[in-house]
């Protein structure tokens, strides 16, 4: 399993993240995402069914059960109740918690995203990269550039 450190710089979360979980689910992939409160998980879950005129990410939370069914799963747990391949850590979600814990690790690759902006989820996200490399965990950076598009730095 992977660990991709995702640097929000040009364009925020609320229009990164669903254009990557659609893309892990055009790769055939579950996911789960991992926020750290109730409110933040409603604003998310509006989010997936709302970001697009012309599309949605189905998905479903502890709200709606039955986990397995859904191909991403929204939770503030370390948990991965939908057997996830990939899982996203959002809002400063304590991946190096849920990541020692092998039950609740994706399948194929952790995502951590974080606004650079932020001086706070800056340093979260520095100090979670240093303990998950201590851990042996394979890493790769990737920063957004101007345009949008992300590159890979590490």
């Amino acid at each position: 399993m992977e660990v991709w450190f995702y640097h929000l710089l040009s364009r925020p979360l609320e229009s990164a993240l669903p254009a990557l979980v659609a893309r892990t689910l055009a790769n055939g992939w579950t996911a789960v995402i991992q926020a750290t409160s109730p409110e933040r998980l409603a604003a998310l879950d509006d989010l997936l069914w709302t970001y697009d005129d012309q599309s949605f990410v189905a998905h479903g939370s502890a709200r709606d059960g039955d986990a397995a069914l859904h191909p991403v799963w929204l939770t503030l747990e370390n948990d991965n109740p939908n057997t996830a391949s990939a899982r996203f850590f959002v809002d400063g979600a304590d991946a190096v918690v849920a990541l020692a814990d092998e039950a609740a690790r994706p399948k194929e690759r952790a995502i951590i995203m974080f606004d650079g902006r932020d001086e706070d989820a800056l340093n979260r996200a520095r100090m979670q990269f240093r303990q998950l490399r201590e851990q042996g965990f394979a890493l790769s950076y990737w920063r957004q550039n101007d345009e949008g598009r992300w590159e890979k730095s590490a």
